[in-house]
């Protein structure tokens, strides 16, 4: 991967976006997306939409969703401790004993604590804790001095960055999803620096807000560009690790490229031209099913308005909803090209109607 492009992946994950509170890391995205973009637009949402020939006639829309999980602060007690809800999914086993950052005006360092181990009597003690017996200490002894830090309705994140790991790997909290946001951004780039896109087709890459809770970006997104087609990119599950049935969920490898989703919410035509591309530039791919609706924003993009032919890829990611997610950085620069490519087989006769 390019230094610059490393770069920017790097800031995309390391700015906190739970759901709901994208702004910042949607100024990340917008200030890189505008230099390859015609045009970049941001919605009453926060979405943010960079679009190459605007005026075409063949819409294409790129989805990666800008917003990651989080917590967020909903009480103070009297002795200064913050009590939190979710945003998005969690299990409630990793918090326990982590650092975090509460950002409210400022960023504000913090535990997540519990009851300690001897403390917990034989039956606690057997339970996996729930979220309404963790609080965050920030060191403030009264409810009158965590207010002068934080206030209701902050949000917090885990004190967690991009690490590089062995070989081509990487850690970082917010894989999911600022590798399909980086995604999106580098399929512009790649696109603008290297030509091929036919001047009939609009790209329309946007940085979505609020999947982890119901894909609402897309689906407003959506309905406003009105594309004929579509590529929704996120995470998807790694499970070459011990412990998880490649019977039961299939196989999808760290390295061995980007994931292609096959099933109802995939167009045919689409996903035979994903696959043609792939073939046909040497890109590695790993076909994947996908039996229902997916609850990535490929669903939101596909029902909306008169419908969207649609596909979805996927970075294999291992321990998805944690704050050490693991991706392989080839895997995310073959996910950007295999998109690119997909781009530069569509043209305003391309038919999506399957038959």
């Amino acid at each position: 991967m390019r230094d610059q492009s490393l770069e920017f992946l790097k800031k995309l994950v390391n700015t906190p976006s739970p759901s709901g509170y994208e702004q910042r890391v949607a100024k990340v995205y917008r200030d890189y997306a505008e230099q390859y973009a015609d045009r970049v637009t941001i919605d009453v949402h926060g979405s943010v939409t960079a679009v190459v020939n605007p005026s075409a006639s063949m819409k294409i829309m790129l989805a990666g969703h800008m917003d990651e999980i989080g917590f967020i602060v909903h009480y103070i007690s009297e002795e200064g401790l913050l009590y939190f809800s979710a945003i998005g999914g969690h299990d409630s086993i990793i918090p326990v004993g982590q650092m975090v950052w509460v950002h409210g005006t400022q960023r504000v360092p913090g535990a997540i604590g519990r009851k300690a181990i001897h403390l917990l009597d034989s039956e606690e003690a057997k339970k996996k804790p729930e979220l309404r017996d963790l609080w965050i200490d920030i060191g403030a002894s009264s409810r009158a001095e965590a207010e002068t830090a934080v206030q209701i309705g902050d949000v917090v994140t885990y004190q967690y960055e991009f690490q590089p790991l062995v070989g081509d790997r990487a850690m970082a909290r917010g894989f999911d999803n600022k590798a399909g946001l980086f995604i999106v951004a580098e399929t512009l780039r790649l696109l603008r620096e290297e030509g091929g896109l036919h001047n009939g087709v609009g790209v329309y890459a946007v940085g979505t807000v609020q999947e982890e809770i119901g894909s609402r970006g897309a689906r407003t997104s959506a309905f406003a560009i009105g594309a004929q087609t579509g590529l929704a990119v996120d995470v998807d599950h790694a499970v070459d690790y011990p412990g998880v049935s490649k019977a039961q969920y299939g196989q999808l490898d760290l390295g061995k490229g980007p994931s292609v989703s096959r099933g109802a919410n995939t167009n045919p035509t689409v996903f035979d031209l994903i696959c043609q591309a792939a073939r046909e530039e040497n890109i590695p791919y790993q076909a994947r099913v996908t039996p229902g609706a997916t609850p990535t924003d490929a669903g939101a993009m596909q029902i909306n308005g008169p419908g969207m032919a649609t596909g979805l890829l996927g970075v294999p990611l291992r321990y998805m909803h944690t704050p050490c997610e693991v991706v392989s950085l080839k895997d995310v620069e073959n996910c950007a090209r295999l998109m690119a490519a997909y781009c530069r087989r569509i043209s305003p006769e391309t038919n999506f109607t399957p038959r």
